[in-house]
């Protein structure tokens, strides 16, 4: 059995500071509330895989649909400085 070695350096020096930083924690916790929406779509979506689209299933997807361009929305005027009232979630 041969073993196998990298011949190349590493791509990513080893570093002790390999902690986010507050700045990509911060970016991070920005979107949050898009990524959580995403996730709720994308798990409506995976429960029609194996089925047909009831009514409930269409209604779920489409609210979850809404939340997500929601909270683009959101973090879209929080990263220009406007704010929105009247959130719908």
């Amino acid at each position: 059995m041969k073993n196998i070695a990298a011949l190349q350096d590493v791509v990513t020096p080893w570093s002790d500071g390999l902690e986010p930083s507050d700045a990509e924690l911060d970016a991070i916790d920005a979107e949050m509330d898009v990524v959580l929406a995403e996730v709720e779509l994308l798990d409506a979506l995976i429960v029609l895989l194996d089925r047909p689209a009831s009514e409930f299933d269409a209604r779920r997807i489409r609210r979850a649909h809404n939340r997500v361009l929601t909270a683009r929305r959101n973090a879209a005027n929080r990263a220009t400085g406007t704010q929105v009232s009247g959130d719908a979630a």
